[in-house]
C-alpha cells in the first residue's frame, strides 16, 4: 500500500471511529451516568493505552517547558470540546449534534482569516452562508418543534474549542512533536478538567463493577473514538495533509447519524435531512479550499465560449 492510500485509509478510520461516540455514550446515559463521569473514564482508560504504545514504539515522553504549557492549553481545549458535545446529547439527537459539530472547519477558516490574516475566499464566504442555512433548517424541524437552544450552543462551543485546538497544534511548536507524544499529553492534561469539576462538586457516577456491558462501553469509548481516532487523524495528516483528512471528516456525522437511526431509533425529517446535506456540502467545500476553484475552472474550460458570428 502506497503512502497516499495509507493516509486515506487512516483518515477514513479516524472519522468513522470518532462518529462512534453516541454508540457507546448513550447506553451509559440511560443508566444515569453524566457526561463528566463518562468522559473521565474515557480519558482515564485511553491514557495508559497510549503510554504503552509510546513505550512499545520506543518514543520519548520528554517535552520541553514551552511545549508543556501549549499541551496544557490544547488538552483543556480538547476536553472542553468533548464535554460540551457529550452534554449536548441530553438536549438533542446525537446524529444532529454530530453534524452541527462539523462546522468546526468553518470556524478554523474564520480564525485563520481574522487572527492570522489569511484571505477569506469567495467559496469560503458562500459556504458559511450554506452552513448557517443548514443549521437554520435543523434548528426547526418539519413537525414544528425546535432544537434546544442550550443544546445548539453547547455543540457550537464544542466546535469552537476543537477549532482552536486544530489551529493551536498547527501554529505552535507541537507540529514538530511526535504524534503519540502529543496525543498522550493532550489526553493527560485534558483529564484534569474533569478532576477539577469533581473537586468543585460535580458527581462522579461509577457503574456497578458487575455490569460488564457498561464497562465495555467505557473501554470502547477509550479505544475507538479516542485513542484510535486521535492517532489515525494525526497520522493521516502526515501522509496526505490536513485538507484531504478534513474532507474525510464528513464520515463523522454520517457515522453518528447511521448509529442514531439504526441502533437508537432516531428519526430524521426531510427538512432535517436537507439541513444535514447543506452543512456537509458547505464544510467539504471550505476544507477543499483552492482545490474546488481549480476543478471549477477546469470544468469551465471544457465548454469554451464560441465566437459570435458576424452578419
Amino acid at each position: 500500500m502506497n503512502v497516499k492510500a495509507k493516509g486515506y485509509c487512516l483518515g477514513a478510520i479516524a472519522a468513522a471511529t470518532y462518529g462512534m461516540n453516541p454508540l457507546f455514550a448513550l447506553p451509559l446515559y440511560k443508566v444515569g451516568m453524566n457526561p463528566d463521569s463518562v468522559l473521565f473514564f474515557r480519558y482515564l482508560f485511553a491514557i495508559p493505552l497510549l503510554g504503552i504504545m509510546l513505550k512499545v514504539r520506543g518514543r520519548s515522553f520528554k517535552v520541553n517547558r514551552k511545549e508543556i504549557l501549549t499541551l496544557i492549553v490544547m488538552g483543556l481545549m480538547v476536553s472542553a470540546s468533548s464535554l460540551t458535545l457529550f452534554a449536548s446529547y441530553n438536549y438533542m439527537e446525537a446524529g444532529i449534534a454530530s453534524t452541527l459539530l462539523f462546522v468546526y472547519p468553518i470556524l478554523v477558516a474564520l480564525i485563520m482569516t481574522f487572527i492570522f490574516k489569511e484571505k477569506l475566499s469567495w467559496i469560503t464566504t458562500l459556504c458559511i452562508v450554506l452552513a448557517l442555512s443548514g443549521i437554520g433548517l435543523l434548528y426547526k424541524g418539519g413537525d414544528g418543534t425546535t432544537l434546544s437552544l442550550q443544546g445548539t450552543l453547547l455543540v457550537l462551543a464544542s466546535a469552537l474549542s476543537y477549532a482552536i485546538y486544530i489551529v493551536g497544534v498547527n501554529q505552535t511548536a507541537l507540529k514538530n512533536v511526535a504524534t503519540l507524544t502529543v496525543t498522550f499529553y493532550v489526553l493527560l492534561f485534558g483529564l484534569s478538567l474533569f478532576v477539577f469539576r469533581f473537586l468543585c462538586g460535580e458527581e462522579l457516577r461509577v457503574p456497578p463493577l458487575s455490569d460488564w456491558y457498561l464497562w465495555g462501553n467505557l473501554i470502547a469509548l477509550a479505544i475507538f473514538p479516542t485513542a484510535i481516532s486521535f492517532l489515525c487523524t494525526t497520522s493521516a495528516i502526515q501522509y496526505i495533509g490536513s485538507t484531504p483528512t478534513a474532507i474525510l471528516g464528513a464520515l463523522e456525522p454520517l457515522t453518528a447519524i447511521f448509529f442514531g437511526v439504526v441502533v437508537f431509533g432516531e428519526t430524521l425529517t426531510l427538512r432535517e435531512s436537507a439541513g444535514l446535506v447543506l452543512i456537509i456540502v458547505a464544510v467539504t467545500f471550505v476544507i477543499a479550499g483552492g482545490n474546488i476553484t481549480t476543478h471549477l475552472i477546469r470544468f469551465r474550460k471544457l465548454f469554451p465560449r464560441l465566437p459570435l458570428k458576424r452578419k
